[in-house]
């Protein structure tokens, strides 16, 4: 597309933005635009209104478990541009409880936050807590890590939840496995989560103003994965996600389940890769077809010390940087560059938990200007040559480039040099 067009867009965004606005509040809780798509790649660049906020797509969402994200607040994060960010209904629903949160105006009143909402379904604490939990037709029974008590997750609790956090796109409650699971337990997952669907999907109280995300599943197995899909994209749910993937299973089975994901999801829905946050990882996967994404990972990194830069990472506490009067990245424009030296943070991090503040913002600065700069190579018509560049940056030479992104972008027509 040429930058004229580009041009075009920018003056026409207002305009466009409140009929957008305006479908969502008169049809549904969503509307998605497609503002530009990659004539080379399956990458495409949208508009998905909301109703607390339009999100301009391919889109990385923080974490922000307990209704926050560690070590920064809700203005910094607006202030950086997050126009969506998680939440997580098992440790909200856990403390301080749905109760409390739907008389503070939900989730959005809580936490004080003007933008978009994400929960997920607390199905994913059926891997990471798995030895608290037992998983049945009726729901998922955990013991709480707080108190011992034995808890029901049912599909009809979970959506119950989520309808009192009151956020803008709600999961089904998914019956999750371990991506390095293999054999019958993956397949009774796959036909589990589609009949909970159902159940999440009669359970919706809100469907007015709030989204009920399904879950794709079916592990690494091609065969199951396109069962879920055929069987989950008859059901008319606003949105569809990429679930049981990024657990430690190997990058050529992660990226070929990916783009077979993407090919059978409808076109004119968001598709929401879960857990995925790797800078590499997202590139390659917004050339598969995904358009949103989350993970933990560049807040918990950011506890260690280790920044995210356009060559990999920086970890600010080692002695190099102790001398070190350049910011963590000079061409970053985020308020930790502004302000603060590699020799400041990696003093600070001796004896101060507000140098894992600052390395924090600027990570999430880092995830957030990446995409947005992903999204407008692929509105400029100049995505794969982005790709081209930015992995040129991230890796010393052609040979270092993992072999599985050599190939899952050659699936989409794009040859690293």
């Amino acid at each position: 597309m040429a930058a004229a067009t580009v041009r075009g867009v920018d003056r026409n965004t207002s305009e466009s933005l409140m009929s957008l606005k305006k479908a969502v509040t008169a049809a549904s809780p969503l509307a998605l635009r497609i503002v530009a798509e990659c004539p080379v790649t399956k990458a495409r660049a949208c508009d998905l209104a909301l109703p607390h906020w339009t999100v301009s797509t391919p889109v990385f969402m923080p974490v922000g478990t307990q209704g926050t994200l560690k070590g920064i607040t809700a203005d910094q994060l607006e202030s950086l541009g997050c126009q969506i960010c998680l939440g997580n209904t098992y440790h909200l629903g856990m403390r301080p409880g749905p109760d409390l949160i739907e008389r503070a105006n939900g989730l959005h009143g809580f936490m004080n936050w003007k933008r978009n909402l994400l929960t997920d379904s607390g199905g994913f604490q059926m891997v990471s807590l798995v030895e608290l939990s037992e998983v049945t037709e009726e729901g998922v029974k955990f013991k709480s890590p707080y108190d011992g008590k034995e808890i029901l997750l049912s599909p009809e609790k979970s959506i119950s939840i989520q309808n009192s956090l009151g956020s803008d796109i709600m999961m089904q409650l998914d019956d999750v496995v371990s991506s390095t699971v293999k054999g019958p337990r993956v397949e009774e997952a796959m036909h589990r989560s589609i009949r909970w669907l159902d159940r999440c999907i009669a359970a919706n109280k809100h469907p007015d103003r709030q989204n009920l995300f399904a879950i794709i599943q079916g592990g690494l197995d091609a065969q199951l994965r396109k069962a879920c899909l055929n069987e989950m994209t008859q059901r008319d749910v606003p949105g569809f996600a990429i679930g049981g993937l990024s657990g430690g299973e190997e990058k050529d089975d992660f990226w070929r389940m990916v783009t077979l994901s993407t090919d059978y999801l409808p076109r004119e829905k968001p598709r929401y890769l879960m857990g995925v946050g790797y800078a590499v990882d997202l590139v390659v996967c917004v050339a598969l077809g995904c358009d949103m994404f989350d993970c933990v990972f560049p807040t918990r990194t950011a506890r260690f010390g280790s920044a995210l830069v356009p060559w990999g990472s920086l970890q600010v506490k080692q002695k190099q940087y102790a001398k070190d009067f350049q910011p963590i990245d000079p061409d970053c424009q985020c308020p930790t560059c502004k302000r603060h030296s590699r020799a400041y943070l990696h003093a600070l991090f001796k004896s101060d938990t507000a140098a894992m503040h600052h390395v924090t913002i600027h990570n999430i600065s880092y995830q957030l200007t990446l995409m947005r700069s992903v999204r407008q190579s692929i509105v400029d018509g100049r995505f794969p040559e982005f790709i081209r560049t930015f992995m040129k940056r991230m890796f010393p030479s052609p040979d270092q480039y993992p072999g599985w992104a050599m190939e899952a972008l050659a699936s989409v027509n794009v040859a690293l040099d």
